[in-house]
Parts: structure tokens; sequence; C-alpha cells
């Protein structure tokens, strides 16, 4: 370690310091990322291809994809349609087998909701954290309390940041060189941001899992033209949770376009539009006494770091 010369910023020579900071900087990157692989990990060999669509909707896709799971479920059991004022509207029975979800959605077809709008309905807002409550404790989905608790090290980054920029004034009022630094505060800088996830939802296990899930149901890629007649209503649900609203477009483009449904959210591909297109029920009137529409990173020499 050099020795600190009479001047120095701190008492520290600039390329101790820079290279201390930038060590700093690393061990806290890494730490972070040692720690998050635990809180993310999840639990080792989860049984992702045992899930219901609407699960692997929700792991792939969050709240929005797993509504759009059942409204492909529903729509391909003939059960809801489209009306042209974009909102939904009932069609038919309720399928067999349905889930606690699709009940919730379709209910709020019934009250003629705007499809963007099923996820506000209290009984669907309510199903969806039943859901995700159930992947939580099975370890498919991380906490908010993982999320958390990850988000601390981005305090550590943005410390180590503030260090860098008190260190920066220092040295500019002793009048000593400081470009090197301002590089390493970049990158302090940079990494800080990355310390601070998003909303992370599916755990690695879960990931992993859904990606093996992905490849069993190549076929039913939006870019394969699958027959939803040919897969019926669990296909076109879990063509949506595996590979996004594209699917609902290839199903029935008329209902996905009518019901303003985001058609490349949880894609993980482009897919082609295809399939036929239907509306709400031919010759029949929706809920509510309407019609539905058709078609539904040192120097030296002198203190680089201050």
């Amino acid at each position: 370690m050099a020795l600190a010369a009479q001047g120095d910023t701190w008492g520290i020579p600039g390329m101790t310091f820079l290279a201390l900071y930038l060590g700093a900087v690393a061990v806290v990157a890494v730490l972070a990322a040692i720690h998050r692989s635990f809180l993310f990990a999840g639990t080792r060999g989860a049984h992702v291809d045992k899930l219901g669509p609407q699960q692997i909707a929700y792991l792939n896709g969050g709240e929005r994809l797993a509504v759009y799971a059942a409204l492909g479920g529903l729509r391909g059991a003939g059960a809801i349609g489209s009306a042209p004022d974009k909102t939904l509207c009932q069609t038919g029975p309720m399928p067999s087998g349905v889930t606690p979800l699709d009940t919730a959605v379709y209910n709020a077809a019934g009250k003629r909701i705007r499809a963007r709008e099923v996820g506000t309905d209290p009984w669907v807002r309510s199903t969806l954290d039943q859901l995700r409550a159930g992947l939580e404790a099975n370890g498919l989905a991380v906490t908010p309390a993982a999320i958390r608790t990850a988000r601390m090290w981005a305090l550590a980054g943005l410390a180590l940041v503030l260090v860098g920029i008190m260190r920066f004034f220092a040295g500019v009022a002793n009048d000593k060189p400081v470009m090197f630094l301002v590089f390493a505060i970049g990158i302090a800088s940079v990494v800080t941001l990355t310390l601070r996830p998003g909303t992370r939802i599916a755990t690695t296990a879960a990931r992993t899992g859904i990606s093996q899930v992905r490849r069993n149901y190549d076929y039913l890629s939006p870019v394969q033209a699958p027959s939803y007649a040919t897969y019926g209503a669990a296909g076109a649900a879990m063509g949506v949770a595996l590979f996004g609203a594209a699917s609902l477009y290839t199903m029935d483009p008329a209902f996905a376009a009518e019901a303003e449904i985001q058609r490349t959210f949880g894609s993980t591909g482009s897919g082609s539009d295809g399939g036929s297109s239907s509306s709400c029920s031919s010759g029949s009137s929706c809920s509510g006494g309407s019609s539905c529409g058709g078609g539904g990173g040192c120097g030296g020499g002198g203190g680089c770091g201050g």
C-alpha cells in the first residue's frame, strides 16, 4: 500500500483509494449476487409441469397474464366473448372443471367489464391474491419479503456512491486530479442500479421448470399457427400462459382486438396472427341487453482518485 503523502485527501493516496473503492464495489456486487441466488432459488425440483395454465401464466407474466390465460380458456370454451364497446360478455354456460379464477373472470364478464379492467374486479382481485399466495407457499413465486431483502443491497451501493461523491469534492477542494474517480463513481452507480431488483415473480426453480414446459408445448407457440379447435380450451389457456397474449390473437384475433388485449404482453417471440374470426354469439344478445359485435469501470502519480 502506498504511503500517504502530505496533502493527500483524507490521508489516503489517490491510487490507494481507487483500489479500495473499486474493491468494495466488487465485494458488494458479488455478495449481493450470492445472497440473491439463495433468496430467489425457490423449491429445488419444483414440478412446474403439474401446474395449471393460470398458475404458469402468473409465474410467466404476473396477474395480467393469468387473467389473459383465463380469458383464453373461457373463450375457447365459448363461455365469453366481446362487444364492440370493448366490454366482455357471457356467451355460454360456465364450462366444467373451471378454476376459481375462471369463475371470477366469468362473473366479471357478466358485469360487462372491459378486459383491461378485469383485474380490478373484487372477486378477481381476491382470487389472484390466493393464486399468488399458493405459489409463494410452494417456493415457486418470489415473496415481497424476499424482494425487500434483496433491495437492501442497493443501500450499500448507494453508500459507496455517496462516499465517492464526498471524495470527489474533497479532492477538488484539495486541488487533486479526480478524473479516474469520476469513472469509479460511475461504475458504482451502475452497480447500484443493478442491485435494486425490479418486480420479480418466479423463483429460479420455477423459471427453469417453465422453460422445460415451454419446450414440451412448443406446438402451441403462435409461430406454429396451432389449431386451438384441436387443442381445446385447455390448450388455448396453456398457449397464452407459455407464449403470451399473442396466442389470443392467433386463436381469435377479433375477440382479442375487441377486448383490447395487449398483443405483445408475456410473449416469448413474435407471433403470427391467424385463426378464425368469431363473435360473442351468433344471433344472440349479451348480458345487459346489448348485442355483441362480430368478429369478436488507475492511474497513479499524484493521486488520480482525489
